[in-house]
């Protein structure tokens, strides 16, 4: 009896102990601070599942921050543009309604110190977003947005801007190293030098030679930070994000010694046509499939990134699009399936650019669509 009750006493021992190890792990280990299984796929394979994709914009990318003081709150400054703080349940409801990719921009520099050194509390909120969309399987893109007063592309700049990236990246990196394959880093948002006279139009020379410098230095410090990063899957754009000829033309694709398989996905935006979809001053509401004039923005740019990279196996995200209100709700569904099907027969896939405001697509806060027939026609263009 002796002996049976000496067993019971270790068993016992060993069950309290490995309870409390259990409890302390939940407490001290983040759910993702352990390596995740990690799928070994190319870039072609991995936006080949990509569906369809929604921007979280005017949240966490919020900046300029200046009125709300030193040391802001992060919900002050999640809130600072007008949205409301993003939920797990908005993530929810747009994977429910047929999106099963989510872009979430995200400006840096506001909460970060003179030697670019990031807010914990910051860190934590866009830690606690992303897995928002990880607990919905879906797939991420996750960037650096509206930073481009630290990120610059003129010579004179440069060795501040490298040293800036690399520093910012080296966080980001250091913090979602351990997350799976879906989540793919986006080095930069739309590359430019802010006010210049060829901002929109593909820069200079310079510029865009820069771009690429930066581009490179993007990659090398994502694979230097180990774990899955060294086969994470990233995404660089052309000057300021252009999808015009000279722009993508003069795009470097960044070397990746460290993997056989391409693990680069080239990123553009393209609002067209322009008035239809963005311009203010000669604004146009109607749309038609039947009018070349209506369709060859759209589709000059789509064939011109499959001619220069996805016919060589590099795809390209539409990383932003879409068309602001003016009342046209059945003019913009057309439109939309439109772009999309058309984008998706070439091997691109889009995502939906929603500010909350003129190209507000989801009401967060009750995640239901306010334009549901652009909803359904963006999911059903990309069927």
């Amino acid at each position: 009896m002796k002996k049976k009750r000496d067993f019971n006493a270790i068993a016992a021992a060993v069950l309290v102990f490995s309870l409390f190890f259990t409890c302390c792990k939940s407490v001290s280990e983040p759910e993702h601070d352990f390596p995740k299984p990690f799928n070994d796929l190319s870039a072609v394979e991995l936006a080949a599942n990509i569906k369809v994709g929604w921007n979280l914009g005017n949240t966490l990318d919020a900046s300029d921050l200046t009125w709300l003081g030193g040391m802001p709150m992060v919900s002050s400054m999640e809130t600072a543009w007008g949205n409301p703080v993003a939920s797990k349940a908005n993530f929810t409801a747009i994977k429910r309604n047929g999106f099963n990719a989510i872009r979430i921009p995200v400006s840096w520099a506001k909460c970060a110190d003179k030697n670019y050194n990031i807010r914990k509390d910051w860190m934590k909120r866009v830690k606690q977003v992303v897995d928002y969309a990880v607990d919905n399987d879906m797939y991420i893109i996750l960037n650096t947005h509206h930073d481009e007063g630290i990120f610059k592309f003129l010579n004179k700049d440069m060795e501040e801007s490298k040293k800036a990236l690399q520093r910012i990246w080296t966080q980001i990196a250091e913090n979602f190293k351990n997350y799976d394959e879906k989540l793919i880093f986006e080095g930069l948002n739309e590359p430019r030098t802010k006010g210049s006279a060829a901002e929109w139009n593909g820069g200079t020379i310079e510029e865009r030679n820069n771009v690429n410098i930066l581009n490179q230095l993007f990659v090398n410090t994502v694979r230097a930070s180990g774990g899955n990063n060294e086969k994470r899957i990233l995404m660089v754009p052309t000057y300021a994000a252009s999808a015009t000829a000279v722009a993508m033309n003069d795009l470097v694709i960044p070397a990746d010694d460290a993997n056989e398989k391409n693990k680069i996905i080239i990123s553009i935006h393209a609002y067209e046509p322009y008035d239809f979809a963005m311009n203010g001053n000669s604004a146009v509401n109607t749309w038609s499939k039947y009018n070349p004039m209506d369709t060859s923005p759209i589709t000059e740019r789509i064939n011109r990134a499959y001619d220069l990279f996805i016919k060589i196996g590099i795809p390209v995200i539409m990383g932003e699009f879409g068309a602001i209100d003016r009342k046209n709700e059945e003019a913009r569904a057309e439109w939309a399936e439109y772009y999309v099907s058309y984008a998706k027969s070439k091997g691109v896939k889009c995502f939906w650019w929603d500010d909350g405001g003129n190209f507000k697509l989801f009401n967060r806060g009750n995640n239901t669509f306010y334009f549901p027939k652009i909803a359904a026609s963006l999911t059903r263009g990309a069927d």
